[in-house]
């Protein structure tokens, strides 16, 4: 897998961004110093000023990319997501079986993420703590809507509809496959923050990972 992933380039709507950032290197710093800047101080606190500073390189230089660090934020989730649909893909398309293929699944969209070597200037992992602490200022906006027309999110519905057929699959006649679906992936990003943050809401630092929180969730549902 690790192979055939190294020649994947994760396709971003050309919408979220003025030029595309994998088209040069100072894209891809931008994108590389983003990534650790808003891990380490937060999206409320990342400028593009502060960026600018950080890579050497004008503040105008970053608007050339990217409109504003919403479109931004809206570019890394979306590579985010992107990568792990192909991860997923990739983990389960030989799996016949269907409740094996669901299982895996909810185990890729679940897990700690690990850095994955084929991408070298995104660090996966802060990406995925990103995603876990920010991803929801990327949609609860006044302008969520007219984004969504405009397949701002095509990525993460894509996604959700992936493990909907799989839990169709599974059991044809589960009244809620969608919501299960998309119950899973908020679920788990829900969850992972939890247990860095309010460690006594959740049970999965004890009685196992948000991978058998969710396996279990999902086997108890779908049993007929």
């Amino acid at each position: 897998m690790e192979q055939l992933l190294q020649s994947v380039k994760i396709g971003i709507n050309e919408k979220i961004y003025v030029k595309d950032p994998e088209s040069s290197d100072l894209g891809k710093r931008i994108v590389e110093q983003s990534i650790l800047m808003i891990d380490e101080m937060g999206f409320e606190s990342f400028t593009f000023k502060k960026l600018g500073i950080k890579i050497g390189s004008n503040e105008s230089s970053i608007y050339r990319y990217f409109e504003n660090k919403h479109k931004l934020l809206l570019y890394l989730t979306s590579w985010y997501w992107g990568w792990l649909e192909y991860q997923l893909v990739f983990a389960t398309n030989s799996i016949a079986d269907p409740w094996h293929k669901l299982e895996k699944a909810i185990e890729i969209v679940t897990k700690n993420t690990v850095e994955d070597s084929s991408f070298s200037h995104i660090n996966e992992v802060l990406l995925n703590k990103i995603v876990i602490n920010e991803y929801s200022k990327s949609y609860l906006t006044k302008e969520v809507d007219t984004e969504n027309k405009e397949g701002y999110f095509v990525i993460y519905k894509r996604l959700v509809n992936r493990l909907t057929k799989m839990i169709e699959g599974v059991n044809d006649t589960y009244r809620f496959p969608s919501s299960l679906a998309s119950t899973i992936l908020e679920g788990s990003l829900h969850q992972h923050f939890l247990k860095d943050h309010f460690s006594s809401l959740t049970d999965c630092h004890e009685n196992g990972d948000p991978t058998q929180y969710f396996t279990h969730l999902v086997v108890n549902s779908l049993k007929v």
